[in-house]
């Protein structure tokens, strides 16, 4: 969807968010683009389990990454709020890009926005990188921030 002046509009972003530095980028990024239209923003942060985490004290990690996660969502939804944005969070389980991906299609997203950490060659033969596999799999447009 675009405007008189060739901008496209996004009526529904998601934000792909893990706390990290390029998150936070990624973040004041989607805040220029929704408050220079007319939208709001859906923010999404996946916690990966690990595959052995089948004990107590997995359990209680995995319980506290996403309570931290919750407070810094938070966060990001006031400052949100603050600058007259519509927000919604959501934190999922599962593999990072299924489930961005999924919370895009489950709300209805015209945009993906998602940081890019980098991580070196290494790292990303080793994991593969999150943003490629969004950029790979999604059912909209998507913008990778650095």
């Amino acid at each position: 969807m675009t405007c008189g002046g060739g901008l496209s509009v996004f009526r529904k972003i998601l934000l792909a968010y893990d706390g990290s530095e390029p998150a936070r980028k990624a973040f004041e990024r989607v805040l220029q683009l929704v408050t220079h239209g007319s939208g709001d923003i859906a923010i999404v942060a996946v916690v990966r389990p690990s595959e052995f985490a089948l004990d107590v004290e997995a359990q209680t990690v995995l319980e506290n990454a996403c309570s931290d996660l919750g407070t810094q969502l938070e966060r990001l939804q006031k400052r949100a709020q603050f600058a007259g944005v519509e927000s919604t969070v959501m934190v999922r389980l599962g593999h990072p890009a299924q489930q961005i991906v999924r919370a895009a299609q489950d709300c209805h997203a015209d945009l993906i926005v998602t940081g890019r950490r980098g991580g070196g060659r290494l790292a990303r033969w080793f994991l593969g990188s999150v943003s490629k596999q969004v950029l790979a799999r999604a059912h909209c447009a998507v913008l990778v921030v650095r």
